[in-house]
């Protein structure tokens, strides 16, 4: 198990789930993948997908100016 960083900031929707669904590939199972994003409806894309998927949405923090980060277990 190892925790990897997926950085999306800059990137609008729906850029940050293709990126996230890019690097999904290379994840194992029980890997958490930590996505920092700061489009306006990144959190919900992100839920959206781990539940379409299958992968835990474990959390979501807010940090400021639009910035958000997410940690999704594989």
């Amino acid at each position: 198990m190892g925790l990897k960083v997926l950085d999306t900031r800059g990137l609008r929707c729906p850029m940050p789930v293709l990126s996230l669904a890019v690097k999904a590939v290379d994840m194992n199972s029980g890997d958490l993948l930590e996505v920092w994003g700061d489009c306006p409806k990144f959190e919900r894309n992100m839920r959206s997908w781990c539940e379409r998927l299958g992968r835990r949405f474990l959390a979501a923090n807010a940090e400021g100016n639009g910035k958000k980060t997410v940690q999704i277990q594989f």
